[in-house]
């Protein structure tokens, strides 16, 4: 077989390459399987502090392209909400292109596993979007790099409640920041997206006694929500018009953007979603300059990551929730830091991801 050497002129033209090195990915998979009809690209970040570790997301994009553009900002968020979580993890993204309900079955998910698993452990995956601990047991028939399994084959079962109870607790750090009390009590919330993690948090912020607001695509979903919860259900053209203290974006990504920025009436963004900004240094400067405190995302959500991490060790839910808990202390210093360098909460919570990697990096050349 011949190896072509490919120059800089070969790169600058290679849309693949090119996209890897806006952001130093270490390695991008694309799998394809014509028999099960597999489509999936498995992105690899960074591996610095561990193997690399996120969830398979299935989703039916537009494109092959906006497939890669997802799982390359997703891997990137992983490596820096490891980092930032003190964990000893790289980060690593998957995505199966297609619909879920259409295409989705056992014969495709072992062979997506054969994929994992030819990386050698590389890459560990767990569930996301459209994903379930179900769909981890299929898949690990094939490879023992998976996390995310059920409590009765010794895994973690399901993450949301510990990936709620860290944003319920960096949100009340947040309002540390601009209430100066932590006590979200009295506080109008508007939670976009209630699934596992968004009805949990709904459930920890009633509890708190906040006024909680609701959305999501399911109207299922909000009727059940709401009669649990007493939340108001509000609609998709009425929400960015509320008058609330703070929005929690928890369903896919990009919902911070021109077209709700110039609406939003909130002192605070925090929530579960990941990728909230649609552009990170466009948006990122916009929510300051609006006077809305942003809580960024990978710091934020981490409680999954965090999770799945101690299930590696030997899971314990308590030592989960402890580890957890720290997200408080980690949004209140980044906020700290964001003050002291004048720069941007988004820019604050990345340096504070890349010190990590770079000090352990420089151990690593020592060593």
């Amino acid at each position: 077989m011949e190896v072509k050497v490919l120059s800089s002129n070969d790169l600058a033209k290679n849309p693949v390459i090119g996209q890897m090195s806006l952001h130093n990915h270490e390695q991008v998979v694309f799998c394809n399987d014509n028999a099960t009809g597999l489509k999936a690209i498995i992105a690899i970040h960074n591996t610095v502090l561990g193997p690399s570790l996120g969830g398979t997301r299935m989703w039916n994009y537009n494109n092959e392209m906006e497939a890669l553009n997802d799982v390359l900002r997703l891997s990137r968020g992983m490596t820096y909400k490891s980092s930032v979580a003190g964990i000893n993890l790289g980060g690593g993204k998957a995505v199966i292109i297609g619909d879920a309900k259409k295409v989705k079955n056992e014969a495709l998910l072992r062979r997506f596993g054969k994929f994992v698993d030819s990386l050698g452990g590389k890459y560990i995956t767990a569930e996301d979007v459209a994903m379930s601990s179900r769909d981890m047991e299929v898949i690990k028939m094939e490879t023992n790099y998976v996390s995310g399994l059920p409590e009765n084959m010794g895994g973690s079962g399901d993450p949301s409640p510990v990936t709620a109870y860290g944003v319920f607790v960096s949100m009340k750090a947040s309002a540390s920041e601009v209430w100066g009390s932590d006590s979200l009590s009295g506080k109008k919330v508007l939670v976009q997206g209630i699934g596992h993690v968004g009805e949990v948090l709904v459930d920890h912020l009633t509890k708190e006694g906040a006024k909680v607001y609701i959305y999501d695509i399911s109207e299922e979903r909000l009727k059940a929500v709401s009669a649990k919860y007493k939340a108001e259900v509000v609609s998709a053209d009425k929400m960015f018009d509320l008058d609330i203290d703070v929005y929690a974006p928890c369903a896919l990504g990009a919902t911070v953007n021109d077209d709700t920025l110039a609406k939003l009436k909130c002192k605070i963004i925090c929530g579960a979603a990941n990728n909230q900004l649609a552009d990170e240094t466009v948006h990122g400067e916009m929510v300051g300059k609006q006077g809305i405190l942003y809580a960024p995302d990978f710091v934020v959500n981490a409680g999954g990551i965090i999770n799945v991490y101690y299930e590696l060790e030997g899971y314990n839910r308590q030592r989960a929730l402890a580890h957890a808990e720290k997200i408080y202390d980690t949004t209140y210093n980044l906020f700290q830091l964001a003050k002291k360098e004048n720069i941007p909460t988004y820019m604050a919570a990345n340096r504070l991801g890349e010190q990590r990697i770079e000090a352990i990096a420089r151990i690593n050349a020592v060593l």
